[in-house]
């Protein structure tokens, strides 16, 4: 049952996906596996150079922004897993959101907990953390309004068995 239910009518040829969809396919992965090494060379720089010279609130905020970095970057990797299934307008709008709010978010938490140690005056990057919030939002917003649509629409159940 399950097989006829993901199978797709094998009589009506698949039409060929555009430059632009392979492409898209391409970025997102490429974007997670990037974001995805970033996310763990962080982490570990945080762990093995930065520990020792932040306050407890500095390296608590610092592994926030690593935990919603990772975390976002697996959810990139999944929207461009599921763009192979279909075309979806809304992957791709989750993409961008999910890449624009890692950089947004966990960008401006690394930067405003490393600001003790580099004595830089960052404190102007505080607006940019919830803006960013709002973007990784968008982009779970966009993955939920992706799963509205059938990803095969050339397979129709029927009660055959």
């Amino acid at each position: 049952m399950i097989s006829k239910i993901c199978a797709r009518n094998p009589n009506k040829p698949l039409e060929p996906l555009s430059e632009k969809h392979y492409f898209m396919r391409k970025i997102s992965l490429r974007l997670s596996a990037m974001f995805g090494i970033l996310a763990v060379a962080f982490g570990a720089f945080g762990a093995h150079l930065l520990k020792s010279h932040l306050g407890t609130d500095a390296y608590s905020s610092f592994e926030t922004g690593i935990k919603y970095h990772f975390f976002h970057t697996l959810a990139i990797f999944g929207a461009g897993v599921l763009s192979h299934f279909g075309r979806k307008k809304m992957l791709t709008y989750a993409v961008w959101l999910f890449s624009s709010g890692i950089l947004a978010f966990s960008g401006s938490i690394y930067f405003l907990a490393i600001d003790e140690v580099f004595g830089a005056e960052l404190s102007w990057l505080g607006p940019v953390t919830p803006l960013g919030g709002i973007l990784l939002i968008g982009g779970w917003v966009c993955l939920f309004m992706s799963t509205f649509a059938h990803f095969d629409r050339s397979y129709k159940q029927t009660d055959k068995d």
